[in-house]
């Protein structure tokens, strides 16, 4: 029998029952990783200053990314999504409140308030664009399931 390997501090991580908060803690270690090494790269390596543009689309594009790890896992469960998208983003936020205590002009950019209502919102558009397109999908399959049974049902003979 092959066992999974077990990474340290894992363990732990697994004791959370609830799938959609351990998917939304580890995307929100993940993403509070991206964000603390994007502004020490920012502000304290000063010989990449010259490609701060590209710097900076690189670690939005690795953001969207991570983003993304909740919308995909729970693609077809947009409640699930949603929680583990907020807890993600709720420790991101946390971890934003405090970079804010290192970075002073980090505070005068966007606050803490802000960056979590930026979050919130957009899990909250993508998870109901999901449900609602989860809901078409399953009217129409219905539709064409009726339709289908229709069709059958009218080539036979009827009983007397």
């Amino acid at each position: 029998m092959a066992t999974r390997p077990q990474f340290p501090g894992l363990r732990s991580l697994l004791s959370l029952r609830n799938a959609s908060l351990r998917s939304g803690v580890l995307t929100g270690v993940y993403l509070s990783c991206v964000f603390v090494a994007w502004l020490y790269v920012a502000n304290r390596v000063r010989e990449l200053e010259s490609f701060a543009g590209i710097r900076n689309l690189a670690a939005g594009t690795v953001v969207i990314l991570l983003m993304l790890i909740p919308v995909l896992r729970f693609r077809r469960e947009p409640a699930r999504m949603f929680v583990s998208g907020l807890t993600a983003w709720t420790l991101l936020t946390l971890t934003y409140i405090a970079m804010e205590m290192n970075f002073s002009l980090l505070q005068s950019r966007m606050g803490g308030f802000h960056i979590f209502m930026l979050g919130a919102i957009t899990y909250g558009f993508v998870a109901v664009f999901h449900w609602v397109f989860l809901l078409c999908a399953e009217a129409r399959h219905r539709h064409v399931a009726q339709a289908g049974q229709g069709g059958v049902s009218a080539s036979r003979p009827p009983l007397h």
